[in-house]
């Protein structure tokens, strides 16, 4: 079964997300259209921690989307740049916030970090030597 984006979204809990860097806080709203409704999400990251809220409070980053773009976010269907690129998604404020956002949905299943990748084939050359 899919999550929906606000099923993903209360999920999100306060542990330390080390993915995010250290010296990164700010504020984002994401605006989730559906219906002629909006539903606001607040998020606020500090310390390598993401707090969520439901409040339509001015932030320094504001996204706005379609129900169904944030479920494909939500679910890793969607890459966030893709959408930006296909003007499926509103951004206005601090991109550099938009970057964070990216870090805290799912990526694709089975995907793997660049990093991980690059250690296996290293651990397969020296298997080799």
């Amino acid at each position: 079964m899919a999550t929906t984006a606000a099923q993903f979204l209360q999920r999100l809990d306060t542990r330390r997300r080390p993915d995010l860097p250290e010296t990164t806080a700010g504020t984002l709203r994401l605006d989730i259209r559906s219906d002629g409704c909006t539903e606001h999400w607040y998020l606020t990251i500090a310390d390598q921690h993401v707090r969520v809220t439901r409040s339509a409070d001015d932030a320094e980053l504001v996204v706005s989307a379609s129900r169904e773009i944030f479920d494909q976010l939500a679910n890793g269907q969607m890459h966030l740049a893709v959408a930006l690129l296909r003007n499926e998604l509103k951004v206005r404020g601090n991109l550099a916030l938009l970057m964070m956002l990216r870090r805290i949905f799912p990526g694709p299943a089975g995907a793997r970090h660049p990093r991980e990748l690059g250690q296996a084939a290293l651990a397969r050359r020296e298997t080799r030597s």
